[in-house]
């Protein structure tokens, strides 16, 4: 199963760890951590050019999303079949 994270960018659900809003970053230390660290590693990615408003996070990757945390959950339970 697939979700559609914006864009042409499409992860495997069994990749999924946590989806959320783009607001977790100035939330704590401890996310402000976690995405400082995921960029010096280069390990994030930003779906298109809009401006995102949510962050996923894969096993091996963070996505900058440009559609909402609540629209990518839905999408998280009802995941894409190709």
């Amino acid at each position: 199963m697939f979700i559609h994270l914006g864009g042409e960018k499409i992860i495997r659900a069994a990749e999924l760890i946590a989806i959320f809003d783009i607001s977790i970053e100035a939330s704590s230390k401890i996310s402000k951590g976690f995405i400082t660290n995921a960029v010096k590693e280069k390990i994030t990615e930003h779906i298109g050019e809009e401006e995102p408003k949510s962050v996923v996070v894969t096993v091996n990757k963070v996505y900058y999303s440009p559609i909402s945390s609540t629209t990518l959950k839905k999408r998280a339970q009802q995941p894409l079949a190709l």
